[in-house]
């Protein structure tokens, strides 16, 4: 594959949640990187990028990484070359014998057909032969198909020695230094492509995965996506009124086989089931108001309060399944988020974009969507999306967009595995959907679609 200088028009790649993940070798500095490979709603591959490290770029690291990669491959083939040989050699054996038997299968009908003319311990005998040869059969099949496969390994070993040696003399036909900085301003390239490929367009959610069962029919649990590295604790709160105590689980894998927490114990109980931790503090509505309460879980106080003016409170204008879900709050990669209904737009769903220190509002956007008729819904790189309903059959059908002020209808698959769906919030760093669903603390992980144009790298 020759070096080329031409830049792609576009690129397409579809990044996937967790099912989103970048896999390294065991040790980049003697191997091969992946940054990226994907294909179009029709099986087009679209974009493969493959780039050494830079420390791969001496003439001796590369030199001598090939020369150990041919090798291994040369002593691949010869292994298969005596798998090869005994193979054939057993094959031949077999043949041999499946005559025999074939022989015996015929002279054993001639004696059952005219048996009185044998007498019985020829009879016997002939017969015991044939009962030990017949396991000989599938035997015989097995190695058939052995001898195919062999045949494979081998077509494709010399595939393969092929093709390393074009590279190996590819790579010395190339100044060193150039290809250094050839490569050096890929990488560069590629990280500014990978940055912006943080958001992308919904495109599929996975199957569920059953985290825990715990708690009553309704309820919230999620990580804080912007916890510094290594604080992986999980939050839970059970019920969607009249509480006010948190847990706070060390992590997941405590979460999920241990009943230790920590408990914190609010200034006012919640309503509803639209909290969301952030940035060490716990944003929610207070009950039986449109206030937004941020408290701070290091110093145990309220950080800051406001009034979410015009907003419906207090079963005005929940989700479908009511429970005080009038104010769901929500975070995703733009940053902190409030999705509710107002009179002055009819009851359908308003956005608003939220400062989470001072919880002042910094822009809005009105909708169509009639908030009571909304399942439940969450928020992805500035898109709200809304799902039909809460129970039984549920999908993703409806998404607009602050980006472009617009919306559209959709058709997202959504497995409601136990019935009854109250919490659903979109996790922008475990790229992941938090489901809260009858009673079962539940993962989705999620796929987006984005497209970059070479004028952006």
């Amino acid at each position: 594959m020759q070096p080329s200088s031409k830049i792609l028009s576009l690129i397409v790649l579809v990044l996937m949640g967790t099912e989103l993940t970048q896999v390294l070798p065991v040790n980049p500095e003697e191997s091969w990187q992946v940054y990226s490979s994907a294909q179009d709603s029709e099986g087009r591959c679209v974009c493969t990028v493959v780039a050494p490290q830079q420390s791969m770029c001496s003439r001796d690291a590369r030199t001598k990484q090939l020369r150990q990669l041919l090798e291994k491959v040369q002593n691949m083939t010869q292994s298969i070359q005596v798998l090869d040989q005994r193979t054939q050699r057993d094959l031949q054996y077999v043949e041999k014998m499946e005559v025999q038997l074939r022989g015996l299968e015929t002279k054993f009908r001639q004696v059952e057909e005219n048996h009185k003319q044998n007498i019985a311990k020829q009879y016997k005998a002939i017969k015991s032969k044939m009962e030990e040869l017949r396991p000989l059969i599938p035997v015989l099949e097995e190695y058939k198909a052995d001898a195919k496969l062999v045949l494979q390994f081998k077509e494709e070993v010399q595939n393969l020695t092929s093709v390393l040696s074009e590279l190996q003399e590819e790579m010395g036909a190339y100044d060193y230094e150039e290809l250094h900085n050839r490569v050096s301003g890929l990488e560069e390239r590629l990280r500014a492509c990978m940055q912006k490929l943080a958001c992308g367009k919904l495109t599929g959610i996975s199957e569920p995965v059953t985290i825990k069962t715990s708690g009553s029919r309704f309820g919230s649990w999620m990580t804080d996506p912007a916890a510094p590295e290594g604080d992986t604790r999980v939050w839970y709160m059970d019920g969607y009124h009249n509480n006010r105590f948190v847990r706070e689980y060390k992590s997941m894998a405590d979460f999920m086989t241990t009943d230790n927490f920590t408990s914190h114990r609010l200034p006012h109980p919640w309503s509803g089931t639209g909290q969301v931790v952030y940035n060490g503090s716990i944003y929610f509505n207070k009950f039986q108001s449109h206030i937004i309460i941020k408290f701070d879980f290091k110093t145990s106080a309220i950080s800051k309060a406001r009034q979410l003016d015009n907003a419906g409170f207090n079963n005005m204008y929940h989700y479908a399944w009511g429970g005080h879900s009038d104010i769901d709050l929500m975070v995703d990669e733009g940053g902190l988020w409030a999705v509710y209904a107002t009179n002055q737009n009819a009851g359908n769903i308003v956005i608003s974009k939220l400062n989470p220190s001072t919880l002042q509002i910094i822009k809005s956007w009105t909708t169509n969507h009639p908030k009571r008729s909304a399942g439940e819904a969450f928020m992805i790189c500035g898109t709200l999306y809304v799902t039909n309903g809460y129970s039984g059959g549920t999908k993703v059908y409806y998404a607009y967009s602050t980006n472009s002020s617009t919306y559209e209808y959709i058709d997202i698959a959504f497995q409601n595995k136990y019935s009854h769906i109250s919490m659903l919030d979109y996790n922008p760093r475990d790229r992941a959907l938090y489901a809260w669903n009858n009673g079962h603390q539940v993962l989705y992980n999620v796929t987006l679609f984005h497209v970059i144009s070479s004028q952006e790298l």
